[in-house]
């Protein structure tokens, strides 16, 4: 006797990992999700990463919206998207009103694939501009203000440019993954043969490993002290699952018209300690505090 067998149309089950209402599609064109729907090691890994830092990023979404109604976002060095993909569909997708994701992106073949792929999911409140960072600053395509600025691993010194675009555009809060950034070390390596070389402290950064090191972990303290000269309030915390990455820094800061005469000038003090002044154009506190600060510092010297 034969018996008819009934065809499986159930959809197959998905990875814990993947949340409930996210759509599979977008995992799938984001290579998280393979064709029948299944993790490796590698996405689970990606996709653990982009959930931790949507757990840093998602009360400060509602936070605003709390305040405001609507949130902006700008993601800078957005890449393929992975953040504001993800960040849409777990977040913005739900909304009913004119919140809006944008993408800063630079690879106009990255900002075309993206722009068609949030088009074919509906997801009409994002967008992708094929600009630099610097030049997003003066850009008429974005909003004169905007809510949360989020750059990771943005090279070089896109993530200083991304810092001055949310300085400028008044941003309530900033999520930054840093990234190399060789100027700060450069500018060490050709000045500690000067006066400064007769200070100890230019033992700490004498071999070229060390200035490398050095110079990025200055970098990251200016970046802080910077933030807080403007009245942000500042974190600063290790990714979890990103360990073996040498870039796992997170700074988080958040507008909150702080006290800004005492970072200014450890600012200002940090720069002309580490004979980094030519820097100030880029690490600047406002000016009337950059100012009041340089002059105390000159006053101590």
């Amino acid at each position: 006797m034969k018996h008819n067998k009934t065809p499986n149309t159930q959809a197959p089950e998905l990875p814990a990992e993947v949340r409930p209402g996210q759509s599979i599609e977008l995992l799938k064109e984001l290579h998280i999700l393979t064709r029948d729907a299944k993790l490796n090691q590698d996405s689970r890994r990606k996709l653990k990463q982009v959930y931790h830092l949507v757990n840093f990023i998602e009360p400060l979404l509602n936070d605003v919206r709390a305040e405001k109604g609507t949130v902006s976002l700008v993601d800078h060095g957005a890449g393929k998207s992975y953040l504001g993909f993800i960040l849409y569909d777990l977040f913005f997708k739900t909304l009913d009103d004119a919140s809006h994701i944008y993408g800063i992106e630079t690879r106009e073949e990255l900002v075309a694939k993206s722009t068609e792929l949030a088009a074919r999911l509906g997801f009409e409140h994002m967008s992708f501009l094929p600009l630099s960072v610097a030049e997003s600053t003066t850009s008429d395509r974005l909003p004169e203000t905007l809510d949360v600025v989020t750059a990771l691993h943005a090279c070089n010194t896109a993530t200083d440019d991304a810092i001055d675009f949310a300085l400028k555009k008044k941003a309530k809060h900033m999520v930054l993954v840093p990234c190399c950034q060789a100027e700060v070390a450069t500018v060490l390596r050709k000045n500690k043969g000067k006066d400064l070389g007769k200070s100890a402290l230019t033992e700490i950064w004498r071999h070229p490993i060390h200035t490398r090191e050095f110079g990025s972990q200055v970098t990251n303290v200016l970046r802080c002290l910077q933030l807080e000269a403007h009245g942000y309030q500042v974190t600063v915390t290790e990714l979890v699952g990103w360990e073996h990455s040498m870039k796992n820094e997170l700074i988080v800061a958040t507008y909150k018209n702080l006290p800004r005469r005492r970072p200014s000038e450890r600012l200002q003090e940090v720069l002309s300690t580490l004979g980094l002044e030519e820097m100030g154009q880029r690490f600047y506190a406002s000016q009337a505090e950059r100012a009041e600060s340089e002059a105390a510092v000159s006053t101590d010297i």
